[in-house]
């Protein structure tokens, strides 16, 4: 019987067993059956999920798969700055913490010893639905991060507003968040073929958007954790390349290095130097990808942040305030990538004619007397000079709207003879109105407390002593300033205004009494700002302004400032800016020294700028800070007579190009007067700027974007798309090393050609005397110049010679815009000549595609073909026979 029991148990057994085999077996054959037919995820690859471990004693163990994570792809878990990070504290944030033996710190431009896990914890998105113009989500985290007062429900936005641009908005549902109060398009209508592909990863949430036509990602968020407390906004994102452009304002190469670097925005009062938060705020960068395509991506966001650059590459924004509102530009080339996102912000003014002139200022002319006698030198050794400006010395004891009535007692008549030789002058104005001055003996503060329109408890100190600094952001304030403006020029009759310390700038730290002990002040993350408080040499972040606090608007100052004072005067040049700024202002790259590096660096600062919308941009020719030598001088003016503005400024040493030896002068003259030979073609490209978002001083990459070696280019640059300008950078040189991107080039002086496709070597070195700048056409060009004179009003008035550079098959265009140079939006108001040129099978032809009485003041006297490989038997103009002539250089 025993026996019989036990073989009947085990026949059960077997059974039982085999029958949950063929279960299992029907179940995993339903799963992958459905598996099958599943649409593929589009989640990128991410390591399993290690298991979460403590030990004994109940803190957190780090995970193994800690050490799989490669450094490039290592995210920075404690990016505050100056912390020296210990185990404890990275494992008490529930991060891997692997110390590099070989650092000496951890985070800031550096591989983090303390990153994120591969399943740090973030949002999730719960629901996804379709809108009219895109679609709308809602996020939910579910677990408390380490910065205070979390968000833990969030709205997100994607708007499919054009078919190359996309935006982006996420948001707190529950309660109304400070937002960038400038102006960018409202779309009604969604996109009908976007060029781009939105995706979703629900948990952790990630979004990730591909160009259609290639499938490169261009945004990919699930790489790291999304952050949105109260005062910490965190996003990282993959890049397609390491090729990266803009952030400014910083002080760096054109192409940015992403190896572990970290760049602050923070409006600052700082001279120019390298890792620091320099005078604007721009958070919009420029990418190549590998094929040569290009993308844009603009944080619309103006909180103190930093932007975190790593070798992955991948970039991480951190901001203390705002929203995340972001748009994605598709280009898909360099140029098309800067109009979109000139679309968005605006597209930069049209200057006045006499802003593209010689400019001249020094800190330190001491009277008017010695000011006029640098006019009248320039004009006796015949030397262009459009604009002669004053710095603060010019003023009543610095106080804004007065001048040194004993030492400048003739300021306003130098003004009127500036006019009479039609020349035109520039003053300089600081934000920080003096408030010590005796009741009723100063109208800017007296009417300024009756208005009510200074910033709350901004008691500074500046120039003048103790200040207080005007809410730009109250339209009453504009009005104010208006109204002063106004007032002056009655007495001055200035021409433009240079709107300098505006951050705003400040000695103190905050103000006379001190700043609260709050949050604002003290916020649970500070960006890597100089002096390491946002209140460091400006007013008190708790602040109140009229639309929010200092703490949210303090980097709009410089804009906001432009905007009032471009009201009154057309021409206006600001230390600080913020994207849109091109609208009110051009900008210079501040307070640079008499250096040669300072010299190199003003080109990408220049290229930079272009990229951000603001092309009336240049350096302080000669260096402000310092004093200078002869030879650099030469060069930084050869340099700089190809700045879109172009300004020699110095503080107190003298360096005018009179200062020097008849040899330096007679350089430095023809160095201007070349400029002002190429005046309309400089104008025509600012008219592209104006109404297409073209940059003026161009990178070469955007010529060229499928030539990789153009794009750390930064000791060249292109005047539009044709002049190829090749600097002496260095000291004791004659000589200078260019790259020639393939084709056919003429150099501009000896209108000798080489064509580049024969040459095994295309980094050409160029002989360099000290009286000459390399200068190169590029073909298929053609560029209308005039007969150069001391101001270009009277050079405006020179006929016409156009330089045609021919391409091998024998085709050439350009174009040329032009108006009265006086009236202001003649665009706009239809009041333009606009002519294009083309030349093709060895015919120029000339037509008018917008008429205008202007044009009939044009006249061609001469025009120059380069390129032309057999002598003509004859050249007819409108069916007449012409006079012409032929060199051996291949130049009718």
């Amino acid at each position: 019987m025993m026996t019989g029991i036990r073989r009947c148990s085990i026949t059960v057994a077997l059974l039982t067993f085999g029958g949950l085999i063929v279960v299992l077996f029907g179940i995993w054959l339903l799963g992958t059956i459905f598996w099958l037919h599943k649409p593929p995820s589009t989640e990128p690859h991410r390591p399993p999920p290690p298991a979460v471990a403590k030990s004994p004693n109940g803190t957190w163990l780090q995970p193994e798969s800690c050490s799989q994570i490669p450094e490039a792809w290592r995210f920075d878990c404690y990016p505050e700055r100056g912390a020296v990070v210990t185990e404890e504290m990275c494992h008490a944030r529930n991060c891997c913490f692997i110390q590099r033996s070989q650092a000496k710190t951890s985070g800031r431009n550096g591989v983090p010893w303390c990153f994120y896990t591969p399943d740090c914890s973030s949002y999730e998105l719960v629901s996804i639905t379709d809108t009219e113009m895109g679609k709308v989500g809602k996020l939910l985290r579910n677990k408390k991060t380490y910065y205070p007062k979390d968000i833990d429900a969030l709205q997100m936005e994607v708007l499919y507003e054009e078919d190359n641009r996309l935006r982006v908005k996420i948001t707190d549902p529950a309660e109304k968040r400070y937002e960038v109060p400038i102006d960018v398009p409202v779309v009604q209508k969604k996109a009908s073929n976007p060029s781009y592909t939105v995706d979703f990863i629900k948990e952790p949430f990630g979004l990730i958007v591909k160009r259609t036509q290639t499938g490169t990602v261009l945004l990919n968020t699930s790489i790291a954790p999304l952050f949105y407390a109260d005062q910490f906004l965190q996003m990282s994102t993959s890049l397609p390349s390491r090729f990266i452009y803009g952030l400014g304002e910083h002080r760096s190469n054109f192409l940015h290095d992403v190896q572990w670097k970290t760049l602050t925005m923070w409006a600052r009062d700082v001279p120019p130097m390298e890792l620091t938060n320099l005078y604007g705020v721009h958070p919009f960068y420029l990418s190549m990808e590998s094929d040569g395509m290009a993308h844009g991506f603009f944080m619309l966001n103006s909180n103190a942040m930093d932007v975190a650059l790593q070798p992955a590459p991948a970039l991480t924004w951190r901001m203390i305030g705002g929203i995340l509102d972001f748009y994605i530009f598709l280009g898909p080339d360099p140029s098309s990538v800067i109009a979109q996102y000139l679309d968005v912000v605006g597209k930069p003014a049209m200057p006045i004619f006499w802003a593209l002139g010689y400019h001249l200022c020094r800190w330190g002319y001491k009277s008017s007397d010695k000011t006029w006698n640098v006019v009248k030198e320039m004009r006796n050794y015949g030397i262009p000079q459009d604009v002669q400006w004053n710095d603060i010395d010019y003023m009543d004891h610095a106080l804004d709207f007065t001048y040194d009535t004993v030492n400048f007692s003739s300021l306003p008549d130098l003004v009127k003879d500036l006019h009479r030789h039609d020349q035109h002058y520039v003053m300089i104005l600081d934000p920080g109105i003096s408030s010590s001055q005796l009741p009723g003996s100063y109208w800017p503060f007296d009417e300024g407390m009756k208005r009510g329109i200074f910033i709350n408890d901004s008691n500074g100190d500046v120039w003048p002593g103790l200040t207080a600094f005007p809410d730009f952001s109250n339209p009453d304030t504009h009005e104010w300033w208006y109204q002063n403006l106004k007032r002056f020029h009655e007495k001055v009759p200035f021409d433009g205004v240079w709107i300098d310390m505006n951050e705003p700038s400040n000695f103190f730290d905050g103000s006379l009494n001190g700043c609260p002990d709050n949050e604002l002040e003290n916020p649970p993350y500070t960006p890597g700002i100089l002096g390491g408080t946002l209140k460091t040499k400006t007013v008190c972040a708790s602040a109140r302004q009229k639309i929010s606090t200092h703490y949210n608007i303090h980097s709009l100052y410089g804009l906001m400032e432009a905007k009032a004072t471009e009201r009154y005067r057309p021409f206006v040049i600001s230390r600080s800016t913020f994207p849109s700024q091109g609208k009110y202002s051009g900008h210079w790259l501040g307070d640079n020294r008499s250096q040669w590096k300072d010299l190199a660096t003003s080109i990408p600062g220049m290229l930079t700028f272009n990229i951000l919308g603001i092309p009336l941009i240049g350096a302080d020719i000669c260096g402000f800070g310092g004093s200078t030598t002869e030879e650099l001088c030469v060069r930084w003016t050869q340099l700089g007579a190809f700045y879109p503005f172009s300004r020699n400024h110095n503080s107190i040493d003298e360096q005018e190009p009179t200062a020097f030896s008849p040899a330096a002068r007679t350089a430095m003259k023809e160095a201007i007067l070349l400029r002002y030979s190429l005046f309309p073609h400089l104008y025509t490209l600012f008219h592209h700027a104006h109404i297409s978002g073209h940059t003026v001083a161009t990178p070469l990459l955007f010529q060229f974007p499928n030539d990789e070696k153009t794009y750390g280019i930064d000791k060249q640059f292109l005047l539009g798309k044709s002049l190829l300008v090749t600097p002496v950078l260095e000291a004791g040189q004659d000589y200078v090393v260019g790259y020639f991107p393939k084709g056919l080039w003429y150099d501009f002086h000896t209108v000798s050609h080489t064509s580049l496709e024969t040459l095994l070597e295309i980094h050409n070195s160029l002989t360099a005397p000290k009286d000459k700048i390399n200068l190169h056409l590029r073909e298929g060009s053609v560029i209308p110049t005039q007969r150069p004179n001391t101001t270009l009003w009277v050079s405006s008035g020179q006929p016409l010679h156009l330089i045609v550079s021919l391409s091998e098959d024998g085709l050439a265009k350009g174009d040329l815009f032009w108006d009265d140079g006086e009236t202001l939006d003649t665009y706009e108001k239809d009041q333009y000549a606009y002519i294009y040129f083309t030349v093709e099978q060895n015919t120029m032809t000339s037509e008018v595609l917008h008429n205008h009485e202007e044009a009939t003041y044009i006249t061609v006297e001469t025009v120059s073909f380069y390129g032309v490989k057999t002598e003509p038997e004859n050249v007819t103009v409108n069916s007449q026979e012409a006079a012409f002539t032929y060199r051996n250089n291949q130049v009718i």
